[in-house]
């Protein structure tokens, strides 16, 4: 008689599930940072050094992951030329989309109205916060925008994280090894795998923080501006994450007619990410991860370098539906009635002031009280509006912007042929699991019998890894 396989209790495999699923991990971590926050308001104030802390951490790896990332996919390439086509088809993509989703938002804030009666009085608001929001700072022109991303320092860039400058010094890297040929330079780029591998083990590492991480955000969120700003700020809280939803839901037919994906699939399988992005108010916290996954989903090496870090740039979709539809909010709240050529400047002005948002302190206030500006019309002060309300829209923000740079990756990849469709599909299908690190592999060993029935045909996970490196 063959002896049955014994079978872990319920209350074991919860506890296994706890211990090595990061989700679960994110999620408690949120629900009790929400708790914390609303029942000791000090308190959730007090531990906001984990987020910023965990972001530190995470920021201190994106620069070295960038460079390696990008000056691999050129010299894997082989074509610089091939390169250029990708960058510019990204860019393509992504003035197409922030564009599509300025409109989208104007047209929502026109149909909805949602500063409408509120007849604020702009003398009587108190500008001085904005100021300490924004440092009294300004965002670059156009030329003072191209210019910063021009590396003046090399390790000056590396320093100060400029996204783009190491983009920039990474092509340079690349152009010159594949001028050179490997032959003259035989030990460079496998250092620089080696490097990348190193930098993954760390955000492997630093990923084990997450959830105190979105634990400390969120407590710190609810603890200092509270549960109230929803009755004060509904409708237009309403109107953006609606029509977030709506964009999303067209970037998910745009990326199955582009590639025959399915957004959901994505989402379904980074969902760990996008629950930490959204615990932790910031995109750049699973940028590391999202490259990694994203590159282990199919798309090559050098699409993956070029498009998602320039997006972080260049496609801030969510923002672009912020803006417009704060800029509508606030001059309906102070009783102004914009004209159609007016909202066709408002259109025009965001499109350039939106580029230059990331990494600037206040950046969405300091591109509406340029758009105000700009009109003539609308009370730059009255910005100040917002000052209650700009937190909450963070995670509206936060996840359509980081999904569309990740569907942009895919679209973009599929354009230029750099897209393993096959792959992708079985990936997005849980044929393929990913493992980011050998100790996630002995856990998921541990779970067989859960695990199997997601695994596909092997039975078993496999780790993430570039396509091409097989």
């Amino acid at each position: 008689m063959p002896v049955p396989l014994s079978v872990p209790s319920l209350s074991r495999r919860a506890a296994r599930h706890l211990r090595t699923s990061l989700f679960t991990q994110v999620a408690c971590a949120l629900v009790l940072g929400v708790v914390v926050g609303r029942l000791w308001p000090d308190l959730g104030t007090a531990v906001q050094p984990l987020g910023d802390g965990f972001v530190r951490l995470i920021k201190a790896v994106i620069a070295p992951l960038v460079f390696c990332v990008v000056v691999t996919g050129i010299a894997h390439a082989g074509n610089l030329r091939a390169f250029g086509r990708i960058g510019l088809k990204a860019l393509i993509w992504f003035e197409v989309a922030t564009t599509f989703a300025l409109v989208l938002g104007l047209l929502a804030a026109n149909l909805v109205q949602p500063g409408a009666g509120m007849n604020v009085d702009p003398s009587k608001l108190d500008t001085s916060s904005v100021d300490a929001r924004t440092g009294g700072g300004t965002l670059p022109s156009t030329s003072e925008f191209i210019l910063h991303a021009l590396p003046e320092s090399a390790v000056g860039a590396f320093a100060e994280n400029s996204l783009l400058q190491v983009l920039v010094l990474a092509c340079l890297v690349g152009a010159a090894l594949l001028h050179l040929g490997l032959t003259k330079v035989p030990a460079i780029l496998p250092a620089i795998n080696q490097v990348q591998e190193i930098v993954f083990a760390i955000v492997g590492f630093v990923m084990r923080l997450a959830p105190l991480a979105v634990f400390g955000a969120t407590a710190h969120l609810v603890g200092e501006y509270g549960l109230g700003v929803m009755s004060t700020y509904g409708k237009l809280i309403g109107v953006c994450y609606a029509v977030a939803l709506l964009f999303l839901l067209l970037l998910a037919v745009a990326l199955k007619a582009f590639t025959g994906l399915s957004l959901w699939k994505f989402v379904r399988y980074t969902r760990e990410e996008m629950l930490l992005a959204l615990g932790t108010a910031s995109s750049e916290t699973v940028m590391p991860r999202m490259m990694q996954k994203l590159r282990h989903a199919g798309c090559r090496d050098d699409a993956v370098g070029l498009v998602v870090p320039t997006g972080y740039s260049f496609n801030l979709d969510g923002a672009s539906i912020y803006l417009s539809i704060a800029t509508l909010f606030i001059a309906q709240a102070v009783g102004v009635d914009l004209t159609l050529g007016q909202q066709v400047t408002v259109v025009l002005m965001l499109m350039l002031t939106s580029k230059g948002m990331a990494g600037v302190p206040g950046s969405a206030f300091l591109a509406l009280s340029a758009t105000a500006s700009a009109l003539g019309v609308i009370p730059a002060g009255a910005v100040a509006l917002l000052l209650g309300v700009d937190r909450i829209m963070d995670s509206m923000r936060v996840a359509t912007n980081l999904l569309g740079n990740c569907v942009a990756a895919f679209a973009v990849s599929r354009w230029e042929g750099a897209l393993d469709t096959t792959r992708a599909k079985q990936v997005l299908n849980g044929e393929v699991v990913f493992v980011p690190d050998p100790d996630d592999t002995a856990a998921a060993q541990e779970d067989a019998p859960v695990q199997a029935e997601f695994a596909g045909p092997a039975g078993k996970p496999e780790r993430g890894h570039p396509v091409g490196a097989d």
